[in-house]
């Protein structure tokens, strides 16, 4: 018997032709099917909440607009500040005023893409969109309240400066607003101009404010108003009321605005921006055009903050976007509202040096030092 002929080829052993025929690959593991699948429904479930919309806005750095150059308008460029009737003088090269272009609004969120992107920036922040839109708010009233305070607070930049420059003028203090179930609720009317409280001469709201929190709780306060032509007596009754910051005060549950009859004519023209944040550039550029000699000199001056009649400045909402958007300018100094000087610490850009101002004399004396090349080490500025 022959074991191994010429007819045998040791089928199954290496080598021999049939191997690969008889030996196939092991079977692919379900678990790593499984682990694939889920790995790729993950990416499908996070690219659509990526792409989904995020109840927040985004803050970025908006336009720099210098209130002693000029600005952009059907026909051709115009100054941004136009001062007609009085005698005005040549001004200095820059004082820009900041914006905050906000993305997002009820009809169009920002996805969660973009909010991600814009959290780990340093120019811009992510705020809910109940900040800007409170609950049934469009953006088209937005817009309306914002052109408003704009409105209002050219009006009040031009006060201010007025006021710094002793120019006089007439005032008008008109109700704007009740709060529902205050204690002028049903007494007093919008479009009420208020003319005497406490047998007081009112001419702004400061004197308002005085005359209700030296009247307190003593009860009723007489108040006169002219309505429709006509004088009215009245009588509305304080209330104490609570501030998030602990503070309180006696109030009547009115908003008011200032109406003003100027001995000159000033126009403001900036389209499309809204709020009332400019109002302090608005009055530094109005004081430059009315003074001899340029306010800043050659310094590159950008700032920001609200400002009333009296010169006080008030805090603005996205103070870290308008630092940056002053550095992108090409600015070299700052002037921030001395209430916002907790969000500038830590946040100023590198070349920027930032003063803290809580007045129209605070920026003033600022922009005196600059152009006179003293030394700014003396000025207040923000710190830790």
């Amino acid at each position: 018997m022959t074991l191994y002929g010429d007819d045998q080829t040791g089928a199954g052993l290496p080598g021999s032709p049939d191997s690969n025929a008889q030996s196939s690959p092991p079977p692919r593991s379900r678990r790593a099917v499984a682990g694939w699948l889920s790995l790729a429904i993950a990416f499908v479930v996070l690219g659509v909440l990526a792409l989904s919309p995020a109840p927040y806005v985004i803050q970025q750095p908006g336009p720099v607009f210098n209130v002693l150059g000029e600005t952009e308008t059907e026909d051709s460029p115009e100054p941004l500040i136009s001062i007609s009737g009085t005698e005005t003088y040549d001004v200095g090269e820059t004082l820009d005023m900041l914006t905050v272009s906000v993305v997002g609004n009820p009809e169009q969120s920002p996805n969660w893409f973009q909010i991600a992107l814009a959290w780990f920036s340093r120019s811009e922040a992510v705020v809910p969109m109940s900040l800007y839109f409170p609950e049934g708010t469009t953006a088209e009233e937005r817009d309306e309240q914002t052109q408003v305070m704009m409105v209002n607070s050219q009006q009040d930049a031009v006060a201010a400066a007025l006021t710094e420059l002793d120019v006089d003028f007439t005032s008008s203090l008109i109700v704007g607003d009740i709060v529902d179930r205050s204690p002028a609720d049903g007494v007093l009317k919008v479009g009420d101009e208020i003319v005497k409280a406490g047998g007081t001469e009112i001419a702004d709201v400061a004197e308002l404010r005085d005359v209700i929190a030296a009247h307190g709780g003593d009860g009723p306060l007489s108040m006169t108003v002219v309505r429709d032509g006509q004088r009215v007596d009245l009588e509305v009754t304080p209330t104490e009321a609570e501030y998030s910051d602990g503070s309180t005060a006696y109030v009547v549950g009115v908003q008011t605005t200032e109406t003003y009859d100027f001995p000159f004519d000033v126009s403001i023209k900036l389209n499309d921006v809204g709020g009332p944040s400019a109002g302090m550039m608005f009055a530094l550029g109005i004081i430059d055009k009315l003074t001899p000699g340029a306010l800043p000199g050659d310094a590159s001056v950008a700032g920001t903050g609200t400002i009333d009649a009296e010169g006080d400045v008030g805090p603005i909402g996205g103070i870290r976007q308008k630092l940056y958007g002053a550095s992108n300018a090409g600015a070299d100094y700052f002037l921030a509202p001395a209430d916002n000087c907790d969000e500038v610490v830590g946040h100023v850009p590198d070349g920027l040096e930032v003063f803290k101002v809580a007045t129209l004399d605070d920026s003033l004396a600022v922009l005196d030092t600059l152009r006179d090349g003293g030394d700014t080490s003396s000025l207040p500025s923000c710190s830790p």
